[in-house]
């Protein structure tokens, strides 16, 4: 990543499509009437929107480059933190579908630590920097979760 208008564009696809993901999968598990895990989807769904509208903030007065779909560097086939679109599976139990959306939440969490570590830009640094602590607190999130599903402990209704 060279500059914080390129960390810039790719944050903003990266919460675009995690935001449309896990909006797909908080309907699939709503359906099938799996309501809690429908909550938390909906909910990543909206953290994901926070942090577009915060990059699209950040972004404002700079000029962001034009980026095709195949100009985003990804470190796999899709934006890191798009949740597995199998896990809209009307099959897929609870703990299957938090497994998915910590890999998720832990990808974008990599990706923006790995930006972070990789630049030498100061100012390109400090924002990977917010951007890896807001998807810590995600990936700490989804594990309380986790563990009080094992637990045999009810989810959270206040998602």
């Amino acid at each position: 990543m060279e500059s914080v208008e390129a960390f810039l564009a790719h944050a903003i696809r990266i919460e675009q499509e995690a935001a449309l993901r896990f909006g797909q999968l908080a309907d699939a598990m709503t359906t099938q009437g799996n309501r809690e895990v429908g909550r938390l989807f909906r909910q990543l769904a909206n953290y994901s929107l926070l942090h577009l509208a915060d990059a699209r903030e950040r972004a404002g007065y700079r000029e962001l480059p034009p980026l095709r779909p195949e100009d985003y560097t990804w470190p796999d086939i899709e934006s890191p933190e798009a949740a597995a679109i199998w896990a809209a599976d009307p099959m897929l139990g609870r703990e299957q579908a938090l497994q998915v959306a910590l890999a998720a939440e832990q990808s974008g969490l990599d990706y923006y630590s790995d930006v972070m570590q990789q630049t030498v830009d100061p100012e390109l640094r400090a924002l990977a920097q917010e951007f890896a602590d807001e998807e810590a607190g995600h990936v700490a999130e989804l594990q309380r979760w986790i563990a009080l599903h094992q637990a045999g402990q009810p989810l959270p209704t206040d998602v």
